[in-house]
Order: structure tokens, then C-alpha cells, then sequence
């Protein structure tokens, strides 16, 4: 029988970037309690949020029964050439430290746009039209230093780069996804498909995924669950909300409350015979929620539905 692999974020526990963090929950209770909750791989979170040397970092997840390192989240702002250098420099240092810790699976570095920073695109996230978006030198700008990156990581570490679309960046909605995937090298640049950024980078609430799953499916090599919650991306459109309004809303809540289909996402892996992790994450901004208790509940959701990942499904009869 196939085994559904979760891990959970720091991101869950409201340590998110360009935040304030004085409200942030210690690496250490996070680990704690995202064992406690049933959860056996995790992410770094921001550089420094857990220890960065590699050997305190190993004994940390080694003592919290072997909790796996998945990968990294790392935001450059690839739109300015000028940032690729400094990109490359983060991506590589921070791509070190997880070969050094990694132990079941590789984790990957997880690039992303600096998502949140740019005015226009934070106000804009969830109703992003063509028109809002790079031109088509910015373009090649933007995915020469996504490439570089990945490339760059991949030669020092040997470690794999997926890019991370994310509402209130430059990656977001269906078509730019695309356009970043046609541009760049599909041998070093993957995809993290996150369920719930790409349903509210389309600008609508339906959470059937699996269209895009097959559209992008020869690139998708890592899996964040996320929900969406489907009133409050509404509002979020009607009432034009930028992206941490609708944040602090409630955009994102925990699975099984909003709108994403994930019986048939489950299922859609199966069929891939994916073999990797399935990173649960609610972003929360700092001191928002009960993360605990939401991680527990979440991870409870998806023990209730795995049969759809772990058993064979029966064959769809036609009529």
C-alpha cells in the first residue's frame, strides 16, 4: 500500500516572511508540536528562524524522530537583474545547509518571486490581468535569473530548484506560470504546486485543480496543500482587498474548510505514482490563529481522506 507522506511549514505557525516576527513561535515549539500533530517532514522556514549550522540543525530533527528537511523558501526579486547575484549567493548558502541536513528524500530549494514587496502586485493579488504583468524583456530577465539560480544550486549542492508560484508576486495567475515554465531550463527548474495560490491567482473560488495539474504535470515535482476559502477570496475581489487584508481574513484556512478538492488531488498523485512529500501549510500572519490545534485538525482531514491516495480507485464506468 502507497504511504501519504506530510510534512508541515513554519509558515503554519505564523513565521512568514517580511513580517514582523516578534510574535513568532520558537523553532523549537514549532518542531514539537508539528510532531505532536502527526507531521514527519518540515521546511526551514526564514534563514536564521531554525539553527543554520548543520550539524545543531540535524540534531534537532534527529531528536524529534527523525523529522525530514523538505526544502526551503527563498524569495528573490527576479524582475531586477540586479538582484540575481545576491540570489544566487542566498540560494546557494541556503541550499548547503539542506544537502547537509538531509537524510530520507533531497529537499528542494524553493525560489520564489520576492512576493508581498511590490505595491501594484500585493494590492492586485487574486485580480491580476495580462496587463499587469512583466513585458517581455522583463520577462527574459526574470527567468534568466530563475535559471541561474537553479543552476547554480544544482552545481554546488546537487540539489533540485522549484519555483513557487505565489499571489502578490510576478508568478501568479495560470499564464505566467506558463510563460516563467516555457522560459526556463525543465531539467533544473521545477514547479511547487500550491493548491490554494493558484486558485486565488486565477480569480475565482473553484476548487477543482486538476486541469492545471495536468497542464503543468511534466514539471510538477513537489506538492503544497493549501486551502482557499472561497467567501473570503470573494470579498477579497469585490472589495478589493490587497493580499494581507485578505490574509488577515482568513484566506487561507485549514484543510477541509475551504474550497479545494483534495480527494481528487490525492488521487491525481496517485495516478503519477508520486513518491514525495505533501507539505500542508495555512499561511497565517504572526500571532494569527491557533496553529497547534489547526495543524492537528488539518492533519486529521487529510487522514480521512487518504484512502483516496493509498488504496486503488475503482475505474470510472462510462455511460
Amino acid at each position: 500500500m502507497k504511504e501519504l507522506l506530510v510534512g508541515n511549514a513554519p509558515c503554519s505557525w505564523g513565521t512568514l516572511e517580511h513580517q514582523d516576527q516578534s510574535q513568532s513561535i520558537p523553532f523549537n515549539q514549532m518542531l514539537d508540536e508539528l510532531v505532536e500533530t502527526g507531521y514527519t517532514g518540515t521546511e526551514l522556514g526564514d534563514w536564521g528562524y531554525m539553527p543554520t549550522d548543520a550539524v545543531r540543525l540535524s540534531e534537532e530533527l534527529a531528536k524529534r524522530n527523525n523529522v525530514v528537511m523538505l526544502g526551503a523558501y527563498v524569495p528573490v526579486a527576479m524582475k531586477n537583474p540586479a538582484t540575481h547575484a545576491a540570489g544566487v549567493v542566498t540560494s546557494v548558502r541556503t541550499a548547503k545547509l539542506l544537502a547537509a541536513v538531509a537524510t530520507t528524500q533531497a529537499p528542494y530549494l524553493v525560489l520564489a518571486d520576492d512576493a508581498g514587496t511590490d505595491s501594484m502586485r500585493t494590492k492586485l493579488a487574486g485580480r491580476v490581468t495580462a496587463k499587469d504583468g512583466l513585458t517581455k524583456d522583463e520577462w527574459k530577465t526574470f527567468a534568466s535569473g530563475a535559471d541561474r539560480i537553479a543552476h547554480a544550486v544544482f552545481d554546488e549542492t546537487g540539489l533540485r530548484t522549484v519555483f513557487h508560484h505565489h499571489c502578490a508576486g510576478y508568478v501568479e495567475t495560470p499564464d505566467e506560470i506558463s510563460t516563467l515554465l516555457d522560459l526556463t531550463s525543465p531539467d533544473r527548474l521545477g514547479l511547487v504546486f500550491d493548491a490554494g495560490h493558484y486558485v486565488h491567482g486565477t480569480g475565482g473560488e473553484d476548487g477543482n485543480v486538476i486541469p492545471a495539474l495536468n497542464r503543468f504535470k511534466e514539471r510538477i515535482w513537489y506538492i503544497h496543500l493549501k486551502d482557499l476559502e472561497p467567501n473570503v477570496a470573494r470579498c477579497s475581489h469585490e472589495e478589493e482587498w490587497d493580499y494581507f487584508t485578505a490574509m488577515r481574513n482568513g484566506l487561507y484556512p485549514e484543510l477541509g474548510k475551504g474550497c479545494i478538492d483534495f480527494p481528487a488531488l490525492l488521487r491525481w498523485l496517485a495516478a503519477q505514482d508520486y513518491k514525495g512529500y505533501a507539505l500542508v501549510e495555512q499561511d497565517i500572519l504572526p500571532g494569527m490563529g491557533t496553529p497547534k490545534e489547526s495543524a492537528a485538525r488539518s492533519r486529521s482531514y487529510l487522514r480521512s481522506i487518504e484512502a483516496n491516495f493509498t488504496e486503488e480507485q475503482p475505474l470510472a464506468v462510462s455511460r
